[in-house]
């Protein structure tokens, strides 16, 4: 029976997070949404990463744009700053690592583009350096985060927008990052292609 209440917890408390999201961030998903719909109806694109266990949710967000979330569609321009394996360790090593991504945007990253950035926990270099870069470039800024980060939201400016997922728990917060991914894509999708499934 213990592990059946291991179970009960673990989905009870997910559950609980979720219905947070709902009551309290569905208008900052709608925003970041029509954010991402101005920016590629503006042919601009999306960039996306994140760290640690954050790189499957930019990885997944933008193989979502290129290829399709539940219906088929023309793909839309988004790049994952995560993907590059030789990139990432190459800057890494001849540079620094906190500059993994800012350099990347730099380089790929155009003024009007829209960055997503997920973060679970911390507030790594990387990431700050990131934001910095992005608002040098003139790209705005959406920010999915949990309710304990602080440092990476005081960076951001009015015209970004951050999504504090109201959890502390760096799996709820996760789950909660894959939902609100699966709103914006479905929010993109119907916003630019009707809400009629093909």
């Amino acid at each position: 029976m213990g592990l059946q209440k291991n179970i009960n917890h673990q989905i009870i408390e997910s559950i609980q997070t979720q219905q947070l999201v709902l009551d309290e961030l569905s208008d900052f998903i709608e925003f970041a949404a029509q954010q991402i719909v101005n920016v590629l109806l503006a042919d601009k694109k999306v960039l996306s990463c994140g760290n640690a266990v954050s790189i499957s949710n930019a990885q997944y967000f933008t193989s979502i744009m290129i290829n399709r979330y539940d219906r088929v569609r023309p793909s839309l321009p988004a790049i994952s700053l995560v993907n590059d394996v030789q990139m990432i360790t190459s800057i890494a090593s001849m540079h620094h690592y906190d500059d993994i991504f800012a350099k990347q945007l730099r380089a790929l990253g155009q003024a009007a583009d829209v960055l997503l950035i997920y973060s679970v926990e911390g507030s790594p270099l990387n990431l700050i350096k990131l934001i910095n870069a992005a608002h040098d470039t003139q790209i705005s800024v959406i920010l999915l985060v949990g309710e304990n980060e602080t440092t990476l939201p005081s960076l951001l400016h009015e015209s970004d927008v951050c999504i504090s997922v109201p959890s502390q728990s760096v799996q709820r917060i996760q789950e909660a990052h894959l939902l609100i991914t699966h709103c914006l894509c479905d929010l993109v999708d119907s916003q630019l292609f009707g809400n009629q499934l093909i």
